[in-house]
């Protein structure tokens, strides 16, 4: 009936991929995000990854730039450069910590960049405030 839902700000809401080849990582990341109301499918490679958001339009994803088959930084760069997923956001969860590799990851349009390790509040601040912008995108 209505697109809008009221009750959104007492509910997390949102579609989230976890894109990344360690099921180390996948498997308690995509228990606490569930756990915090969200929904989650996962992918453990690239090409699989860009197919989901292709076909499934997530509101997130969480992107490992070591996943294969593309990378992560040539997922994200064909996502930002395909108009109907321009507005996908993605966060870079990944154990590669330069300085050039946090660069690339920005350079190829993700919205935020966190290293491995990462704390679940630290991850839950990312996407609850990236999932405040994808559905305030209109203000």
């Amino acid at each position: 009936m209505a697109a809008d839902q009221p009750d959104s700000a007492s509910r997390p809401r949102g579609r989230i991929l976890i894109a990344d080849h360690e099921q180390g990582t996948t498997i308690p990341l995509k228990f606490l995000l569930e756990q915090s109301g969200y929904t989650v499918w996962t992918a453990s490679s690239g090409e699989t990854a860009l197919q989901l958001i292709v076909d499934d339009s997530p509101d997130l994803v969480l992107l490992e730039a070591m996943i294969s088959n593309p990378d992560g930084f040539e997922i994200c760069q064909t996502v930002r450069e395909t108009p109907q997923l321009a507005d996908t956001r993605i966060l870079f969860v990944s154990a590669m910590a330069r300085d050039v590799d946090i660069a690339k990851g920005m350079a190829s349009g993700a919205d935020g960049y966190i290293t491995k390790p990462f704390s679940n509040s630290e991850i839950m601040d990312h996407v609850r405030k990236l999932l405040e912008i994808a559905n305030g995108s209109d203000e």
